[in-house]
């Protein structure tokens, strides 16, 4: 079979290239980098009704597993942009992981343990697969315009738009832009070409991946090491992988010679120990060193930037792809808000207050994790054998135990929120992201509320707890009604308990699923004034 990473793009000359020196082509959005950030925001605003022009300086998808676990919530955006369930059927689903010392399990722990959601806590999927199924997705979307071997090679900023130079395999050609969204990632050139550093801190241990087709009887669960028997003094890691692969990591010493230890020669040993036997072909091999850092601004003008391009953090905890996703998830509402002139260009502004904050919030925990599992000084060599010590004997030391702390949703604390001014006991408060939960049909059918939440449009959407005449919503809002004649049953009662709802209750979300503002019982005026914040007119 011909993996995604395989599959090579024709490039093709486009009309926008036959135009004379001096007279650009004019699009609204040109997002450079088809990786999966790219990709989703091409396809969220073509959605959203955008058209996008979609540069990659390359002609196939990105080889090598590269990422592989993807979250719940990444998994809830790409079932809006109507890619989600494939990921699911290919993908290897998991929620547990078990966390070693040695050759015992210290814990285990469920990461989603309860019942009432459409999604998994975690899929493991190679990114290529990911990426292919993006790409059939763009191909379906006449408004998405994916030009393969088209590299930016050159970027002015004018008062109302951009001018990009695009190196193509017929020469160079320009394009003017409203906006441009570089996704070209962690050597992204357009982040050079704003003159734009990152911030943040450097590691030197270095880790060996090995991608590995076997057989095995392993449980599909997260299995972390410290200090195993197979690979003393250091850490591993195991995950499967769809068509009986898996990924090994092995950490090494900051000193090791990458080259001598990307010999497969010299990387087989260190599985067959792992493993036992060697009954295994390597399908890549890699070896990689890490940072946590990220842009100051993930604004520069008409520029802005997403995913690797704009903030990287240490692989453990799953946190590049999935953050890079929620910075796609982010911006597109918005900018398509600001492109149909119903936000002012200041809604803008929150996309790098929101992300950045949790760039900054994925960067500390990567940070811990990291300097947890490979400590470079005795202090903290000390405190590591201390803390698995005790998760021997103690609850509390199991809990500090940082094997990787994994992805999760972030929660803004965002000028676009509306404080509570109710008491609430529990529920997703202003900033948080919508959990799921199973609802009823008209038909008595089982759905989920995620489900619902499409359906209304993925706009402003007021999740409406009935208590006899429904409130009066703002123009454009879309609704989902919990009880009543005419809406949804509650019939496990999780939506209820999971957003605190009583009679009259209402929560505002905002196009990505966000929690805008929560009501127990909500006014026209009160709606206004929120929505009004939400979409930057405050």
């Amino acid at each position: 079979m011909t993996q995604p990473s395989n599959i090579q793009f024709g490039y093709r000359r486009h009309p926008d290239q036959a135009r004379a020196d001096g007279d650009a082509a004019h699009h609204a959005v040109v997002i450079v980098g088809a990786g999966p950030v790219g990709l989703s925001l091409a396809i969220d605003l073509a959605q959203r009704g955008q058209a996008v022009v979609l540069l990659d300086d390359a002609d196939r998808i990105g080889e090598g597993s590269r990422a592989i676990c993807f979250s719940k919530r990444s998994l809830e955006f790409w079932d809006r942009l109507g890619v989600g369930q494939r990921m699911v059927d290919k993908g290897v689903v998991w929620s547990v992981g078990r966390i070693f010392h040695g050759a015992s399990q210290l814990y285990q722990f469920n990461l989603l343990p309860e019942q009432g959601h459409k999604r998994p806590a975690f899929i493991n999927l190679q990114q290529f697969h990911a990426e292919a199924y993006l790409v059939d997705r763009v191909q379906e979307l006449a408004a998405i315009d994916l030009r393969w071997r088209n590299k930016v090679t050159s970027l002015e900023q004018r008062n109302d738009h951009a001018l990009l130079t695009v190196e193509t395999p017929d020469g160079p050609y320009r394009l003017r832009a409203n906006y441009v969204v570089a996704c070209d990632g962690a050597r992204s050139s357009l982040r050079q070409m704003v003159g734009a550093e990152f911030a943040g801190k450097m590691f030197e241990d270095q880790f060996l991946i090995a991608d590995v087709r076997m057989t095995a009887e392993f449980p599909t669960e997260r299995w972390f090491w410290f200090d195993p028997p197979f690979h003393a003094g250091r850490s591993a890691l195991l995950h499967k992988q769809p068509d009986d692969i898996w990924r090994i990591d092995l950490q090494l010493h900051p000193d090791a010679d990458p080259a001598v230890e990307k010999r497969p020669e010299n990387v087989r040993p260190r599985i067959a120990r792992m493993l036992g036997h060697e009954k295994f072909e390597f399908e890549w091999i890699s070896l990689y060193k890490f940072q946590c850092r990220r842009m100051q601004r993930f604004l520069h003008g008409r520029v802005m930037f997403a995913g690797d391009a704009a903030h990287q953090v240490s692989p453990f905890g799953a946190r590049g792809a999935n953050s890079g996703l929620e910075d796609a998830e982010n911006l597109a509402w918005k900018l398509d808000r600001v492109l149909r002139k119903v936000s002012p260009e200041a809604l803008l502004e929150s996309y790098h207050t929101e992300r950045s904050a949790a760039a900054d919030e994925n960067i500390r925990e990567s940070t811990r994790s990291t300097d947890f599992m490979a400590p470079v000084s005795r202090q903290e060599a000390r405190l590591r054998k201390a803390v698995l010590s005790l998760a021997r004997e103690t609850e509390f030391g199991k809990r500090m135990i940082n094997g990787g702390r994994l992805s999760v949703p972030s929660i803004y604390d965002s000028p676009l929120s509306t404080a509570d001014t109710e008491v609430w006991r529990g529920g997703p408060r202003p900033g948080a992201s919508m959990p799921d939960a199973p609802v009823a049909g008209r038909g008595g059918e089982t759905t989920f509320l995620t489900e619902a939440f499409i359906k209304a449009g993925t706009r402003f959407t007021l999740l409406e707890f009935c208590n006899g005449a429904a409130v009066e919503r703002p123009d454009g809002v879309g609704v989902i009604r919990i009880g009543g004649n005419d809406g949804l049953g509650d019939s496990a009662g999780l939506v209820g308990a999971r957003y605190d709802a009583e009679p009259g209750t209402a929560y505002l979300l905002r196009p990505d699923g966000y929690v805008a503002a929560r009501f127990r019982h909500p006014t026209r005026t009160a709606l206004d004034v929120a929505l009004a914040r939400a979409t930057g007119h405050n």
